[in-house]
């Protein structure tokens, strides 16, 4: 068996190297769904349509698990399938399957806080706020996730979101440094103006952006800290792993990329990235 982590694209490597990083042992199976991609900018319906026949693929390479490397697919498709899919496909499988995204981890990183804790509301004067800039696709900004479950959690702390829509797709199409940077820049500008000042800390809401997030911390204020998604959800994993025995992350340190899109070697962003060769597989 094995651990699967699917995205829309390119931008689940940066996950799958820290899952890769946190098991070693784990067998991995990659699959971007680049005949799709990008995902950010189509309806509600058809993201979860795509995430469920992604997630039903992995099943059929014998993943137990598959972990939603997408902000996306998390924000949208995630809480659905495990509530009116998952529990019928388990039985149809015979196995302990389930699907995993990144937006719990990424909160509980912001936070500082579990899943679990809703803060009392008590109506007091909170003294300093803590300004949290999250860059996303349109379709995780229109969910709104980050606003409402942070807002749960910590009064203190104010959301404001940036819609990227371009930046996942020019990264998809291995746009130059500097277009990438210029893109950044104009974002990183537009949400410091739309908050009045320089964000404290910022989240890069799309695994995409992660592939050049070298650009985003040039385009914000020197030393603003960036949640990492990538590091979240490697030690979210190692909890629930802990906790679920009955899931087989498998033993031979397999590791294994698919695409719905065109195989063969990935272009010189990806490469830049992962430090080195990597070519996909016909999924």
């Amino acid at each position: 068996m094995a651990i699967g982590v699917f995205d829309s694209g390119v931008g689940g490597l940066t996950v799958h190297r820290k899952l890769a990083e946190r098991f070693p042992r784990a067998d991995l199976v990659y699959l971007a769904d680049q005949a799709n991609a990008p995902y950010g900018g189509r309806p509600g319906e058809e993201i979860v349509e795509l995430t469920r026949a992604g997630c039903d693929r992995l099943f059929d390479q014998g993943c137990d698990l598959v972990v939603l490397a997408c902000n996306t697919a998390s924000a949208i498709a995630l809480r659905r399938l495990q509530q009116t899919w998952l529990p019928q496909r388990r039985r149809e499988l015979a196995r302990p399957v389930n699907v995993l995204g990144l937006i719990v981890p990424t909160i509980e990183a912001a936070t500082g806080l579990p899943w679990e804790h809703e803060a009392e509301r008590r109506g007091d004067k909170v003294e300093k706020l803590d300004i949290l800039a999250v860059f996303a696709t349109p379709a995780t900004a229109r969910s709104r996730v980050y606003e409402i479950e942070i807002d749960k959690r910590r009064q203190d702390v104010a959301v404001f979101v940036e819609p990227c829509p371009e930046l996942a797709r020019m990264i998809e199409d291995n746009a130059g440094a500097v277009e990438l940077a210029q893109a950044v820049e104009a974002h990183g500008a537009q949400i410091t103006a739309r908050i009045g000042r320089a964000p404290d800390r910022a989240i890069l809401g799309c695994t995409h952006y992660e592939i050049i997030a070298d650009m985003f911390r040039a385009a914000l204020k020197p030393g603003t800290p960036l949640i990492h998604q990538p590091d979240a959800t490697a030690a979210a994993l190692a909890g629930y792993l802990e906790r679920h025995p009955e899931i087989d992350a498998g033993s031979a340190g397999v590791r294994r990329f698919l695409t719905t899109g065109r195989p063969g070697a990935q272009h010189e962003l990806v490469q830049t990235f992962w430090e080195g060769p990597l070519s996909f597989e016909p999924a």
